[in-house]
């Protein structure tokens, strides 16, 4: 019952039994509603819906989405809520920042790759030879980040932390790639347009889809292979279908979790900060270390199925292989230009300080 209602409730007589004089019962309707509408209401709760591509109960969805949403809904202490959208449900994975800038989506989280052409500096740290790993991969990019880098790359959000994937491998149904050459005229699923452009080089037909595609595509026979992480490996269940893999390093997806501004701003300062809290270094960390625990999960299951593998170590150095990632590099970087040179030696000057 609302405050006002208790009040007129109260100013009717409050008993037939025992006569209770006038003044004494306006007087104890005037304290009681005074002392109700002296206690502060309440403010409703704010839902933030949150839109990423994992599948729904994966451990990203669960170890990273999930534990975020809980961490925020305890600091704020209840005010706010978070509602996940998984597997790119509520935004597809190539919509999903645009979805952040329209509103429809709170939060977004997905690959900067998915989004072609938006995003060209920050995917300077995806190059060959930059991370070993997530881990190191997320602190490069979090750290160029807050360097102001690429600050105009989302000024139409407000980016909450950004991670990386780890290295990305070539893996595929039929026989195992041993040099560039064992390319030629397969069709493989490209991660980004910059390892779209080398298998291109190479004689391979590039097909581009989001991660959450892939399984099917590869089931059907769209695609011969793919590039991916082991974390995708396992997530997307593709040790399924591809039994032979060619550790050479390929790339690093840059992956992000970004707010819609307006949400931001709409907030009480208090709760601003409570998204301030769960922002940055300290989550992009946490994010490396679900995705390198996925890592090691991913290969084992590989191993343990019997499956077949091609280490390629020293990969830029390699005779077969280095003059390939090698021209990649350049090709990206002279596309790029002057400023994305400058992140790209920023990037590996961080390489000591983020290694694991």
């Amino acid at each position: 019952m609302t405050p006002s209602k208790i009040v007129t409730a109260l100013s009717k007589p409050l008993s037939k039994k025992g006569a209770r004089s006038n003044a004494l019962n306006s007087a104890l309707t005037g304290a009681l509603a005074a002392a109700l509408l002296a206690t502060p209401v309440m403010a409703e709760a704010t839902t933030l819906r949150i839109a990423h591509v994992w599948p729904g109960g994966s451990l990203i969805d669960r170890e990273l989405f999930q534990a975020w949403a809980e961490s925020v809904e305890e600091a704020s202490e209840g005010r706010l809520q978070v509602q996940i959208f998984p597997g790119a449900t509520l935004t597809g994975a190539d919509n999903a920042y645009q979805g952040v800038v329209n509103g429809i989506a709170d939060i977004g989280a997905t690959a900067q790759g998915y989004n072609a052409g938006r995003f060209p500096l920050t995917q300077v740290v995806e190059l060959p030879g930059v991370s070993a790993s997530s881990r190191q991969g997320s602190c490069i990019l979090q750290s160029l980040y807050e360097q102001g880098h690429f600050d105009e790359e989302y000024s139409d959000t407000r980016p909450l932390f950004m991670f990386t994937t780890g290295p990305g491998y070539l893996h595929t149904k039929e026989r195992l790639i041993e040099t560039p050459a064992d390319l030629e005229g397969l069709r493989l699923r490209r991660p980004t347009p910059v390892v779209g452009d080398m298998f291109t080089r190479l004689g391979a037909q590039a097909v581009g889809m989001p991660a959450p595609e892939v399984f099917t595509s590869m089931q059907r026979g769209v695609v011969d292979g793919l590039s991916f992480n082991w974390e995708g490996m396992k997530t997307f269940r593709l040790n399924e279908l591809a039994s032979y893999h060619t550790e050479v390093p390929l790339y690093d997806l840059s992956l992000f979790a970004t707010m819609n501004q307006r949400t931001y701003d709409s907030l009480p300062e208090e709760l601003q900060q409570v998204i301030d809290d769960h922002s940055g270094l300290e989550w992009s960390l946490r994010a490396a270390e679900v995705y390198d625990e996925l890592i090691r999960q991913g290969r084992q299951d590989a191993e343990e199925a019997g499956h077949e593998f091609l280490v390629i170590e020293d990969a830029l150095e390699h005779a077969d292989w280095g003059p390939v990632l090698n021209e990649t590099i350049e090709r990206y970087l002279d596309e790029v230009g002057e400023e994305g040179r400058e992140i790209y030696e920023a990037a590996l000057a961080l390489q000591d300080e983020c290694r694991v």
